[in-house]
């Protein structure tokens, strides 16, 4: 297996695409502590390269199949079927020896969502459309035998979601161990839809009136609640983060959850139930799982956080997620 590299990028994109002309010096985009992610100017546009890492970029040993960059570019080709267009990227080369694909780069335009947030603007717009295609997402692949078959094993999930995040946070929390391990039982059973399994601001690219979705390498068919939570995690921590900013987040929060619920064509409240109980887990999970919240520094704040989702674990919300803004507010 070749590993990509900004030294050899060139060269091998020039030897799978000649015609395509690569120039210029590789554009290193992170890749998180899961991939390597190369934005390289072409003849036929800038393109970006993505291979995933068998092991991750953290202090602790985390390990997974390479070959969750294959299934990536599989979702990004779905999802585009019933996405608008430029809701995701479009997938132009896919490497299966290598483990690498090429897809359009997002205009110079765009910018993380997470960027925006974490410099104090909080769009409301942004947030009802990153509910919107999330909602479109598990419109279009409700109970869809065909994608469950594709989309179906949750291996991938395991090791980069339920293993680092809700396994490793009950180890921590051993009397919590019955709620996690009920939850994790959930995410097997309740197989209602495709997953994107990371959905959070750093993965929603923001443009004018255009919001495309990136990163699907944790795609599986399952319970999309679990999406649900993860965006709604990222957005509670901000507000402790930025406790300025609660207002406008919590607003967010709501307008973002009305536009998936819009979309769910069976049992919105039992969705939001199950929505509440990842969001208590996986806020606990950023604490004290194999992927903290990097932003959250300061030991008060972490206990408050943690807390707060104990809080929400053992005493779930009855009002909905608009209950568990009301409970934020009293910290």
């Amino acid at each position: 297996m070749l590993v990509i590299t900004e030294a050899n990028a060139i060269a091998y994109l020039s030897a799978q695409c000649p015609n395509w002309m690569p120039f210029g010096l590789p554009l290193s985009l992170g890749g998180g502590i899961s991939n390597t992610v190369l934005q390289i100017d072409t003849g036929i546009g800038s393109i970006v390269l993505k291979q995933a890492l068998p092991k991750l970029r953290v202090a602790q040993d985390w390990f997974s199949d390479p070959a969750r960059t294959l299934r990536e570019a599989q979702a990004l080709n779905a999802c585009a079927q019933f996405l608008p267009s430029g809701g995701v990227p479009q997938v132009l080369l896919l490497d299966q020896e290598n483990f690498i694909y090429a897809m359009e780069a997002a205009p110079n335009s765009f910018v993380d969502w997470k960027h925006l947030l974490m410099s104090g603007i909080v769009d409301q717009s942004t947030a009802a459309k990153a509910g919107d295609i999330l909602g479109r997402i598990i419109a279009a692949s409700w109970r869809n035998p065909h994608l469950e078959q594709e989309f179906g094993n949750q291996t991938v999930f395991q090791e980069l979601r339920l293993e680092p995040y809700y396994q490793s946070t009950a180890r921590k929390h051993s009397d919590l161990a019955t709620f996690f391990e009920d939850l994790i039982l959930s995410c097997h059973q309740r197989r209602l839809s495709l997953v994107h399994g990371d959905w959070s601001p750093k993965n929603l690219l923001v443009s004018a009136d255009q919001v495309m979705a990136i990163d699907f390498e944790v795609i599986h068919f399952g319970d999309p609640s679990f999406d649900a939570g993860f965006l709604l995690t990222h957005l509670m921590l901000k507000s402790f983060h930025c406790p300025q900013l609660l207002d406008a987040l919590e607003q967010a929060a709501l307008n973002f959850f009305h536009q998936v619920r819009q979309h769910l064509p069976e049992s919105p409240d039992e969705f939001e139930d199950f929505t509440i109980r990842h969001w208590g887990a996986l806020l606990l999970a950023r604490m004290d799982g194999k992927s903290p919240a990097e932003y959250i520094q300061d030991d008060q704040t972490k206990q408050l956080i943690r807390l707060f989702a104990r809080q929400l674990i053992g005493h779930p919300s009855s009002d909905g997620i608009a209950g568990v803004w009301s409970a934020r507010r009293k910290i």
